[in-house]
């Protein structure tokens, strides 16, 4: 017995019933061998963590583009509080954490640059539609690796597509990373959007913290344990009522005074026009796209190449790649 199968035969031991042990996974669209080390969900999160696109995260907007500070959230820093919250939250209720923890790392791949702003200008240019979840399951199983994709298994990239959304993920792993995501980012916007002096900790809404904490990380705390003692032995993942409404209102109260038209967001329309500018020249002159994407235009189609170009960039090579199209650039003398 080697050592992947001796973990997969502690998998069995110690995972709750409702757990996805590995030995149990669809599997993957092309058959691999095992490794004799790790299973293949933790290959997974191996894989997401030394892709291209994992390593982008750290140069893309969570919520405050181009922030003048040190300690503001990336979407980098976001994705790894929600694997700390989600794997937290999965140990303790026996379920499998490898898993969860591939999920958590690889949700966001698919993010544009800018964030949800960027989010919306894709979906709007694109007659092909735009969502930050299905783009990055495009990632992973199209576009890393020089387009061969990373080969993942079936519980990873369904808990990375239905993340958000309508449809639930097929595992509870997959329903703890959506729960995870929603719990990190509620709490570390509120704290960056404090520090940013666009809201006050006297504009949060009281009731809301009489019941799940005055601080970031009380409320995290907190609703880590209540989603625990709620679906401990349950085939589901839940809040009980008076911590889903207060999250739930608290969730709107970012959304009127942070999210939707704050002063937070005053730089978006500059990168939204930004964007549709590089989108709608990049389809007319398709030999600036690198080679890769060139490639893929006869197979995918202009729109969706173009999309996925875009898609990619970092806020800064978004800029970068602009100002190269649109601004001349200093005369030198080359002689």
């Amino acid at each position: 017995m080697n050592i992947r199968q001796r973990t997969e035969e502690i998998e069995k031991l110690i995972l709750s019933p409702y757990a996805v042990a590995c030995i149990d996974s669809v599997g993957r669209d092309k058959p691999e061998d095992k490794c004799i080390i790790r299973t293949d969900f933790q290959r997974d999160r191996d894989r997401i963590i030394y892709s291209k696109a994992f390593r982008r995260l750290k140069h893309k907007t969570q919520v405050f583009i181009t922030p003048e500070g040190d300690h503001y959230r990336t979407r980098l820093t976001h994705t790894l509080e929600v694997s700390q919250i989600a794997r937290t939250i999965a140990r303790s209720l026996r379920l499998n954490e490898d898993l969860t923890e591939a999920i958590a790392l690889g949700h966001d791949l698919g993010h544009t640059p800018f964030g949800h702003a960027g989010e919306r200008v894709l979906n709007e240019v694109c007659p092909l539609g735009f969502s930050h979840n299905e783009q990055s399951v495009r990632v992973v199983e199209k576009l890393e690796k020089n387009c061969q994709g990373l080969n993942l298994t079936y519980e990873v990239k369904d808990g990375i597509l239905c993340h958000t959304g309508n449809k639930q993920a097929d595992t509870l792993e997959g329903r703890v990373v959506r729960i995870a995501d929603r719990i990190a980012y509620i709490n570390h916007d509120i704290e960056d959007a404090i520090r940013a002096k666009v809201i006050s900790q006297e504009d949060l809404p009281p009731d809301c913290l009489d019941v799940l904490g005055d601080t970031s990380s009380q409320r995290i705390n907190n609703m880590i344990i209540n989603i625990v003692k709620n679906s401990i032995d349950k085939n589901e993942v839940i809040m009980s009522c008076d911590f889903y409404e207060a999250s739930e209102k608290l969730r709107k109260f970012m959304f009127q005074h942070v999210y939707v038209g704050s002063v937070a967001k005053l730089e978006e329309g500059k990168a939204e026009l930004m964007l549709r500018q590089l989108y709608n020249q990049l389809l007319i002159m398709p030999e600036l796209l690198p080679t890769e994407f060139n490639n893929m235009i006869d197979a995918d189609g202009m729109h969706r190449v173009v999309c996925d170009y875009i898609a990619g960039m970092t806020d800064r090579y978004a800029v970068k790649t602009f100002t190269d199209i649109y601004i001349p650039a200093s005369w030198r003398d080359f002689h």
